[in-house]
């Protein structure tokens, strides 16, 4: 959706149709249905507005960075066009992808019952025939108006490509190189030891560091920004964590002991099994954000001839999940089946989940159960299937959920040094007893 919207800008701003600029940047407005920013009050953003577009489309127009193919997708625009920042980025990104959370919300409105009404969608943005669409959809509806759902996972607080960083880090000792080339160069500074340097100060003095002076210096040297680009492309930007939200939100903090006592109160037996279905996605969604995502129950396959209680998307870009998919074995999705038996669950229980498997979405799914008499026994049995090639499952039951917890919560309670240097504090818990359940089936 982004790629083919900007790729559409950049075209007309290349072949000079301001006409074409202008509309495909008219319609963008600002975003209030996502509640994403601050206002006093009610939403009201002031930072996308029809003075703002035909400030950017000028912007673009005359950019260097654009017409010599510098500027490539989104981001890029937030280093070289003054005014564009995260939240004009943001506001854009929602703009575009309109459809696609429109989409999203309703899939999310069904999954908890929550009521929807006919609206006009805005302006969604139709990536085959590169023009804007409006139509009615179903969103929920409150006194402020309508509402879009946006995916926490792909929330950041800021942009993952910065112009301080890539001057600082990329232009600057670039610079200095150059200038101790140059004969005469009054930046030199010759040193008790007879050695030449540059000072990184010095360079921003005389050089300046505004957007234009960036753009224009990197038009010149385009490989530094190639660099740069290629250099961040190998690392993720952080993801907000649950404990992250709560703060921003003034929410109360997630209570994993809280979901966990809900499934281990659930009565045993099929007429609780919906109960323990869903208590069972509301613990597994909280410990396994971000590195799964968008649950959907009872989600068909096989065009409904077929069944999954829960199905997750793998989002993840480190740890366990993503460890999978670095060794060749497919996740795309991760399936998972929840048994509310008094009993011990046997091979039919194994076979169902692993009938779910294919190449395509994924071989690896997880069981979720209550009790055993004999477990070591099931934990043969679902060794033999991935022995067999029929799959990887992971056995789950109430003493290995308490204890996923328990992990979870120690984690989260170390001491802020042996977390990440970005804040992140939910990926360093990398699922052990998962990780090791999994070592236990291919040893």
């Amino acid at each position: 959706m982004l790629n083919t919207y900007f790729d559409s800008v950049l075209d007309a701003v290349r072949n000079e149709d301001e006409f074409r600029v202008l509309s495909l940047l008219g319609k963008l407005r600002e975003p209030n249905e996502t509640h994403l920013g601050i206002s006093k009050g009610r939403a009201a953003g002031r930072a996308l507005g029809p003075k703002t577009i035909g400030v950017l489309a000028k912007q673009l127009s005359d950019s260097k960075a654009a017409r010599t193919g510098l500027i490539e997708d989104l981001e890029d625009t937030a280093l070289f066009i003054e005014g564009v920042g995260k939240d004009i980025v943001s506001d854009i990104t929602t703009n575009i992808i309109r459809g696609m959370l429109i989409a999203y919300t309703g899939g999310v409105c069904e999954f908890y019952g929550i009521p929807t009404e006919e609206v006009p969608s805005g302006f969604v943005w139709n990536p085959l025939n590169q023009t804007w669409e409006e139509d009615w959809v179903n969103l929920p509806v409150t006194d402020t108006g309508k509402l879009l759902l946006t995916p926490k996972v792909i929330v950041r607080t800021g942009l993952h490509l910065t112009k301080d960083e890539f001057f600082s880090h990329h232009l600057t000792p670039a610079l200095q190189n150059e200038e101790l080339e140059k004969p005469g160069s009054k930046l030199v500074q010759t040193l008790k030891d007879g050695s030449r340097h540059v000072n990184r100060e010095d360079i921003r003095r005389h050089y300046g560091n505004s957007k234009s002076v960036v753009e224009s210096l990197t038009v010149e040297r385009p490989n530094l920004y190639l660099h740069y680009k290629s250099v961040k492309c190998k690392s993720h930007p952080e993801r907000i964590t649950h404990e992250d939200f709560d703060s921003i939100t003034g929410s109360d903090q997630t209570n994993y002991y809280d979901a966990l006592r809900k499934v281990l109160e659930t009565p045993l037996g099929s007429d609780y099994a919906n109960q323990y279905h869903s208590n069972i996605e509301a613990l597994m969604t909280t410990l396994f954000y971000p590195q799964l995502s968008n649950p959907i129950k009872e989600c068909e396959i096989n065009e409904g001839r077929k069944r999954v209680d829960i199905r997750y998307t793998n989002t993840s870009d480190r740890g366990f999940f993503s460890w999978l998919r670095t060794h060749q074995i497919p996740c795309k999705y991760i399936f998972m089946e929840c048994k509310n038996y008094s009993r011990d669950l046997g091979n039919p229980e194994l076979d169902q989940i692993s009938s779910r498997f294919s190449p395509l979405r994924g071989t690896f799914g997880i069981i979720s159960c209550r009790s055993f008499e004999n477990k070591e026994l099931f934990l043969k049995r679902c060794r033999d299937t991935a022995l067999d090639q029929r799959g990887y499952i992971v056995l789950l039951d109430d003493s290995d959920l308490i204890e996923l917890v328990e992990s979870a919560v120690e984690a989260l309670q170390a001491p802020r040094e042996t977390k990440s240097a970005h804040n992140v504090s939910r990926t360093i818990w990398e699922y052990p007893l998962i990780q090791q359940r999994f070592d236990a089936l291919v040893s």
